[in-house]
């Protein structure tokens, strides 16, 4: 990222439009400066990159953690042996050719690959070692997990399939929604997912191979 001041827009999230900074705003989220720079409180307070876009999201509510942790759990119970998959919650991923940098509420990815990253201190997950992101939306920020529509060109959604991350696991709390979305075969070039299975809230969600598991959602609810 080029040196100099960079003007980038800023959701309404923090009362502002746009805000002027000495550098790439890319550099300064892989840095962990944006916080600081935009006075954000470290409360769980999460700040991202998405084409281009500041977004800031509040430290979730119980509901939106509730329903991270069901997917984790089946995901773990499902393999008590020797375990197929890891999981871990709010990792970055660094994606500079879409402008972004992303905190998905969670990724399931390959224990040796987690191993290997973890002991050569790297600072980050490489996208390539993504099995599968999950996003569970809240009020301020859902359009910018879903598939882009209206003013917005490119999303999360569009920047998980370029970076060619195999399933995008949707949560779309919204009411007027209610359901869950698993995006797979990813095209690249596009910044597309070719193939979708939905569940309406309720529904027992079933993941197909590599992870062929189901996740209870009974108890899960809208943000309403």
């Amino acid at each position: 990222m080029s040196e100099g001041k960079a003007k980038v827009s800023v959701v309404k999230a923090v009362g502002i439009d746009e805000v002027v900074l000495p550098t790439g705003a890319l550099d300064l989220w892989e840095r962990g400066d944006l916080h600081d720079l935009l006075h954000l409180p470290h409360d769980g307070t999460k700040v991202e990159i998405v084409n281009g876009t500041i977004v800031v999201t509040a430290a979730p509510y119980l509901g939106h953690d509730f329903i991270t942790g069901q997917i984790a759990r089946a995901v773990l119970l499902a393999q008590p042996q020797s375990p197929s998959w890891e999981v871990l919650h709010n990792t970055g991923i660094l994606c500079e050719e879409v402008l972004g940098g992303y905190i998905p509420d969670m990724v399931v990815v390959e224990p040796s690959l987690l191993y290997a990253a973890a002991a050569a201190n790297a600072r980050r997950l490489a996208p390539d070692e993504i099995e599968m992101v999950v996003e569970v939306t809240s009020k301020r920020n859902a359009a910018h997990d879903r598939k882009p529509s209206g003013e917005l060109t490119a999303t999360k959604w569009t920047g998980y399939a370029r970076m060619e991350i195999p399933y995008y696991l949707l949560i779309d709390r919204d009411p007027e929604v209610a359901r869950t979305t698993l995006y797979s075969i990813p095209d690249r070039s596009t910044g597309a997912y070719l193939n979708e299975e939905s569940w309406a809230f309720g529904e027992t969600i079933h993941l197909p191979e590599p992870f062929g598991l189901s996740i209870p959602a009974e108890l899960w609810r809208t943000w309403a």
